[in-house]
């Protein structure tokens, strides 16, 4: 089981590109550990915003009656890929991984697939 400080370096070292991380407990959208960012990306305030992010898609399956659970969510801009897994699980419940990504230097399938590495392992 990984800490919320080795599951961040986890997901920096693990991905070409990657600009910064954040675990984030999305009921209350408070930022549970970063590493990257910068003036640029301020991943405290990003944690915030991407758990309306959630809870809008949360309550429009709701509405709309879908089962199942949200795996990741992408969010595509001209430079950047913004990538939120949830933490599925016991140890996991009501969080969330964030990932941002240079567009140009990064594989967005291997960031997914090192999301879904460290989700495996990350013990809160």
């Amino acid at each position: 089981m990984a800490s919320v400080e080795v599951s961040l370096k986890e997901m920096m070292a693990g991905v070409e590109g990657a600009l910064g991380a954040a675990v984030v407990d999305y009921t209350s959208g408070m930022a549970l550990g970063t590493l990257g960012g910068g003036k640029d990306l301020d991943l405290t305030v990003a944690a915030a915003g991407n758990t309306d992010v959630i809870r809008a898609k949360v309550r429009t399956m709701d509405q709309l009656g879908l089962k199942g659970q949200i795996e990741d969510i992408l969010i595509t801009l001209d430079a950047q890929y913004h990538l939120i897994r949830l933490v599925s699980g016991r140890s996991g419940n009501g969080l969330f991984l964030y990932l941002v990504l240079d567009k140009v230097r990064s594989n967005l399938a291997m960031a997914r697939l090192q999301l879904k590495r460290v989700e495996e392992v990350i013990d809160i």
